[in-house]
């Protein structure tokens, strides 16, 4: 047998390449002393377990907490709500995953096997503190005495010193919960958390969720037929939320206030801040998510007050980080008019369409840091770029250089920036005090056995909205010669859906398409309409129209490339995806044979009515008004399984049957009416595995079975 490491088998011993790379960066400090910046890494490229490490520009890098030695050595034991945590933030590491520290970065909290722990990044002693497990989602108060944390649905805080443990908040029944995200808000919300301190660690708001009004779905292995099916419960779309409401708790009494506003209006608790910048902030929405409120509260009385709303004819983009106060107390809010997406303070808006706004990373003083792309007045299109700015009333200033895709962390003076490019492998990571650098954070991700040679740029017009052409990267063979004559079979290699950009400024994310061009293909990841790109109406376009817009989209690249490119070979044309990538691949054979001529298609959605209300609500509306809509992107009752006689394309399925996200349902209702209308496909049933691949085994063997489906059903 080889010794030879292959890249399938780099590609999933390394998980992707994120193991050993530093991230979840915290800044504190900085003034004279210089920052120290606290993040996650693994001791190298292989190893799963991630530690917690600081950073300081003077003494270098240093272990704050290593779970290898406050486990003894042990395996990790994770309790079913860990794990529901980690699948709805696509974690699959392991050791530290999450911590959260104060104020000041002198306390730190975080959890091993559902234990609690808390460090003092400082002097690197670390501690474990006896509670009632398992413990989830532990964080420290602003002043560094108190930890609170989630156990059993219940909301608990304890000393930092392990002294007065107690709850806050209990759950009346097994179907509620307190301090925890409900599915929803995990998934599609970004919002990752159920309770937020108060500046003065005085007091919380917590989340109290009742699960009760949702469906129970169960989810069951197989393979395993002695073991009980998993309970979900699951809001599909068109079906009953969890109903969720908002309460001030005394962190010393556990007095509760709840804080009122219509839910029956506004059902969806968006987001929460509590800054000393002002009062708290909550962000609610409605169903349809086409109109949100922002309300100041009241802490003692419970009261709500609204101070913005802002509507929209199709739907409210959720942006990370706003709205917020600003340390001026000004309210600062991302909207979308006139086709740009800019970051408004109060009624002043400090951005143009020059920059189509991604995220608000910080609020100071005097400026807003912010990601943003190049906007539809911009000068320059930049594909597959994304950059931190600082905007403020002067205008905006690039913080990032080189061509690429960047983000940033900012405390103060001190700034972390996350540089990728397309001319390395992996992120750069830099630390900057007053704009300037004063160190670099390590990765000790592995180098890939192979590199990506990625031509980026737009092709063909989008409809609708011309002359704007759809970004695609283009990946060759290592050594294919474009003027040889020789023909290529082509590989569509897509996302395609909503908050899924694949064609970006960067190596690490084309490395598997480099692998697939290298098994033969011409590879074209193509980032049509509804993927994030450069303004609200190409991200809108897709409104009610799934199976439209973003499946003519992909054949308008292919062919506007084909007709540059006389060595692509319309007639052996592949596509495979995963997810929405899954959806659109299937989308592909079924209603385009003339197009595609084989596909992969990986945990795709087949019938929109079995997915979430968050997601699908806002894209499809509500399937009790809108059937048409849904049966037209429906792919088991979409009028696209007609009789034999029409060419039936080669179609592998590919699902793992514990996923709870995109349940296996989905391809055995499309696998039966395959079967019924007498239409060839393969089905790949993944025991054990959920939406994401982990597993190291499953991810390398995966890779290799799709490019034997492909070259045989392409006849390559």
């Amino acid at each position: 047998m080889s010794s030879e490491i292959t890249f399938p088998r780099q590609h999933a011993r390394t998980q992707r390449f994120t193991l050993g790379v530093p991230r979840a960066f915290t800044v504190t400090g900085g003034g004279g002393s210089g920052p120290t910046v606290l993040f996650l890494r693994s001791r190298s490229g292989g190893d799963r377990a991630t530690c917690l490490w600081a950073y300081d520009p003077r003494l270098g890098e240093r272990i704050v907490a290593d779970p290898t030695a406050l486990l003894g050595g042990a395996a990790e034991h994770l309790s079913p709500e860990e794990r529901a945590r980690r699948e709805r933030s696509r974690e699959g590491s392991a050791g530290i995953v999450g911590y959260a520290v104060d104020t000041a970065g002198k306390t730190a909290a975080f959890t091993l096997s559902g234990r609690l722990f808390v460090a003092n990044p400082a002097t690197g002693a670390v501690s474990e503190v006896d509670t009632p497990g398992p413990v989830i989602d532990p964080r420290p108060s602003p002043t560094g005495l108190h930890i609170a944390y989630v156990a059993g649905g219940e909301l608990r805080v304890i000393g930092a010193d392990g002294s007065g443990d107690r709850a806050l908040a209990s759950p009346e029944s097994g179907e509620i919960t307190w301090g925890a995200a409900e599915f929803i808000a995990a998934e599609e919300m970004q919002r990752s958390r159920g309770y937020w301190w108060s500046p003065d660690g005085t007091a919380l708001i917590a989340a109290r969720v009742d699960n009760a009004p949702v469906e129970r779905w169960w989810i069951a292995d197989p393979a395993n037929p002695a073991s009980a099916p998993h309970e979900v419960a699951y809001p599909a779309a068109g079906t009953p939320n969890a109903d969720v409401t908002a309460h001030v708790v005394d962190a010393a009494s556990g007095e509760r206030t709840e804080l009122t506003w219509d839910r029956k209006e506004f059902p969806y608790l968006v987001n929460v801040s509590w800054s000393a910048s002002g009062p708290p902030l909550l962000v609610v929405a409605t169903r349809d998510q086409r109109t949100e409120r922002v309300l100041s509260a009241n802490p003692v009385t419970g009261e709500t007050t609204g101070v913005h709303t802002r509507t929209d004819p199709v739907w409210i983009d959720i942006v990370p980080g706003a709205p917020a106060w600003t340390p001026g107390g000004g309210l600062l809010r991302v909207e979308d008019t006139d086709d740009a997406r800019r970051v408004v303070v109060d009624d002043r808006a400090l951005t143009d369409a020059g920059l189509h706004v991604r995220a608000v990373l910080d609020s100071g003083a005097t400026d807003v840091l912010l990601t943003a792309s190049a906007g539809s007045a911009a000068a320059e299109p930049e594909t597959g770029e994304v950059h931190v700015y600082r905007v403020s009333t002067d205008g905006a200033e690039r913080v990032s250089t080189e061509p690429g895709v960047h983000t940033a962390v900012r405390s103060g003076n001190a700034t972390v920036l996350v540089s990728s490019s397309l001319d390395r492998f992996g992120p750069k990571v830099t630390v900057l005090q007053n704009g300037s650098p004063v160190g670099a954070i390590a990765s000790f991700a592995e180098t890939p056995v192979l590199s990506a040679a990625v031509e980026l740029g737009t092709a063909g017009e989008a409809p609708g909205l011309s002359p704007l052409g759809i970004p695609y990267a283009l990946l060759l063979p290592h050594g294919f010669d474009p003027a040889s004559g020789e023909k290529l079979p082509v590989l569509m290699d897509p996302y395609g859906g909503p908050h899924g950009q694949r064609v970006v400024a960067a190596r690490n994310p084309h490395l598997t398409s480099q692998w697939f061009a290298n098994q033969g293909f011409a590879v074209i990841v193509a980032d049509g309409r509804g993927t994030p790109h450069h303004s609200p109406a190409w991200e809108k376009a897709i409104a009610g129209d799934f199976a439209g817009a973003t499946l003519d989209d992909q054949v308008t690249a292919l062919r506007a490339l084909a007709a540059e490119r006389p060595y692509l070979d319309l007639t052996r044309v592949g596509i495979r995806g995963w997810s929405y990538g899954g959806y659109l691949a299937a989308l592909a054979v079924l209603r385009r044979p003339d197009v595609f001529h084989a596909a992969v298609s990986g945990a795709p959605v087949t019938d929109w009515r079995l997915y979430d209300t968050h997601y699908t609500e806002r894209y499809l509306g509500h399937p009790g008004e809108e059937h048409r809509v849904y049966a037209a992107n429906s792919l088991v009752d979409g009028g696209d399984l007609g009789p034999v006689a029409d060419p039936a394309r080669p179609l592998m399925i590919i699902h793992g049957l514990a996923d709870d996200n995109v349940v296996a349902a989905h391809t055995l209702r499309l696998s039966s009416a395959l079967l019924a209308a007498g239409r060839p496909h393969e089905v790949l049933p993944l025991s054990g595995v959920t939406h994401m691949t982990p597993q190291e085994q499953v991810a390398e063997n995966l890779l290799l079975l799709q490019v034997e489906f492909l070259k045989r059903a392409l006849g390559c």
